[in-house]
Order: structure tokens, then C-alpha cells, then sequence
């Protein structure tokens, strides 16, 4: 099988070092394995996204130096295969309806209880409701999220594995690999498809790795945890496990992550200075 990475930006932003840093890691990994390096722009969230950066993605990619197979894939272009794989999950009851808003979620969730993000774990609110509470919401104009029933999803998990946990394997920046207990349940009943989209971070990308032939997920330390939630998905779904990587992230002496909203040692204003390529290398550690 052939290495295969990719690097997925959301285009809803300038490119900093932070993204240079994993952009070039899964280059590099792939071009060092005689691998194939794909672009993917994860640009499900319609509201965010602009035209404007998603061509800044290419033309700072460009200017790294590095290629990627082409077509690009384009997330906002294939939400039906995104339902097609929330629907299995729909005809073996594992999602349900859920009309909550934000506000009444923090007021009925227990404090003590957040999910690897910080965010509240979701208190059932519309966990068993009944068909008529779901279609008078629907009835009224409502449009509902739709959730994982997170205990179901986890015996079905436990019926096809019996004792053998689910896992992952986590490759460190020396090489070594190492077996990880996957910890899904840390998500609690977590959104599929979103009420203002059709799909999810997490669907969307378990989806596209498996039908890209992604085999190792190379990304940043902040998406860690975001795995546990993926492996299920990848379980119940029978999609294929890709091996992770997760790279260290670039922060500032006080401990910030870099972002977009603020431009932290954006690519732009960099190379817009005079930095080169091979500058950029050196301040990610990859020279």
C-alpha cells in the first residue's frame, strides 16, 4: 500500500507557521516514503469560508515549494456523501434528533463534566424523545443536529470487537509507534451532522481519508483527542484505520496557540518581510 498523507486547512483564514509546520511534515513524510501528498480544503462551514483564502492556500503552498496531486478535494462539493454515511449510521439507530440550542445545553450541564475541547458534555436534552416532540419541531420550522447515541455506538463496538479495544496507532516524531486505547465516550453524544450543515468536522473527515486511501493522518497535538471520536466513527462505518502522527504545535513563549483571527506569524506577512522558504523551515524545526 502506498504512504499517503495530506494536509486539510479550513479556508476561513490566512496560512501561518503553524500550518507550514503540518503542511510540510505530511509533504515531506510523503515525498521521504515515495508516498503520495494530497490537498484537501475543509470548507464545510459555508459561513467562514472565502473564496479569497481558499486561493491564498495554493499560492502559499506554492510558495513553500510543495506540490499535491490534483483535483484538490473540496469538501463543500460532496455533502451527499457525508448524509450517505450519517444515513447508515440513521438505519442502525445510532443518530438521533436534537433540537437544543447552545444556551439551554450550559444550563443543563453538569459543570464538572466537559469534553476534551472544554466544551459542555451534552446532557440528553433529546435523548429518547418521542416522534411526536421531533415532528412538532419539525412541523414549526425547526431544523435539529443530529447526535450520536454514544452508549448504542459503543455496544455495537463491543459486539464487533468483544474484548479487543478499540485503538489507534500513534507514530512519535522519532519514529517510534505505539498502541493507544481510542477513549470515544470522553465526546458524549456528539454532533454528526450539524443543524446549519449538512455534515461535521468528524464525519467529513473520516469519510474523505477513507475515500482519499489516506493511510497516515499527519496533524497537530491539538487534534488528538479528536481521534477517539474518528476511530469510532472509522469502526461503526467499517472505514479503514489510517496510522496518526500528531506534531508538536507552535505557540507563543506564554503558551498561546497561533491563530487565524489575529494573524500570528501569518505566511503572508512573513514572506511579505522578506522571510524565504528555507527561513520558514528553520522557524517550524524542519530545515
Amino acid at each position: 500500500m502506498t504512504l499517503t498523507t495530506r494536509f486539510a486547512p479550513s479556508p476561513n483564514g490566512l496560512l501561518h507557521v503553524g500550518h507550514a509546520l503540518s503542511a510540510i511534515f505530511a509533504h515531506d513524510t510523503a515525498r521521504l516514503n515515495d508516498g503520495r501528498f494530497l490537498l484537501r480544503i475543509e470548507d464545510i462551514d459555508l459561513e467562514r469560508r472565502r473564496p479569497e483564502y481558499v486561493s491564498a492556500i495554493y499560492e502559499d503552498l506554492s510558495w513553500l515549494g510543495l506540490t499535491w496531486e490534483e483535483p484538490v478535494l473540496v469538501q463543500s462539493e460532496h455533502f451527499k456523501e457525508y448524509l450517505a454515511a450519517a444515513d447508515k449510521l440513521i438505519a442502525t439507530g445510532l443518530l438521533y434528533p436534537c433540537f437544543a440550542t447552545r444556551s439551554e445545553i450550559a444550563a443543563a450541564a453538569d459543570p464538572e463534566k466537559t469534553d476534551p475541547d472544554g466544551a459542555p458534555v451534552y446532557p440528553g436534552l433529546w435523548k429518547g424523545a418521542s416522534g411526536e416532540q421531533v415532528g412538532a419541531r419539525m412541523a414549526a420550522g425547526d431544523t435539529p443536529a443530529l447526535r450520536l447515541n454514544m452508549d448504542a455506538a459503543l455496544k455495537v463496538v463491543r459486539a464487533k470487537r468483544g474484548e479487543k479495544p478499540l485503538t489507534f496507532t500513534e507514530i512519535a516524531e522519532d519514529g517510534s509507534a505505539q498502541t493507544i486505547t481510542a477513549e470515544p465516550q470522553r465526546w458524549g453524544d456528539a454532533i454528526i451532522i450539524r443543524k446549519d450543515v449538512p455534515a461535521s468536522y468528524h464525519l467529513s473527515v473520516v469519510v474523505d481519508d477513507a475515500r482519499q486511501g489516506v493511510t497516515h493522518v499527519t496533524r497537530g497535538r491539538d487534534l488528538f483527542a479528536a481521534t477517539d471520536l474518528q476511530r469510532l466513527l472509522q469502526e461503526l462505518l467499517d472505514l479503514p484505520e489510517p496510522v496518526y502522527s500528531h506534531h508538536r504545535v507552535i505557540c507563543w513563549a506564554d503558551g498561546r496557540k497561533l491563530s487565524k483571527s489575529n494573524q500570528d506569524m501569518g505566511l503572508r506577512a512573513l514572506r511579505d518581510e522578506g522571510a524565504t522558504p528555507a527561513d520558514i523551515r528553520k522557524v517550524i524545526g524542519l530545515a
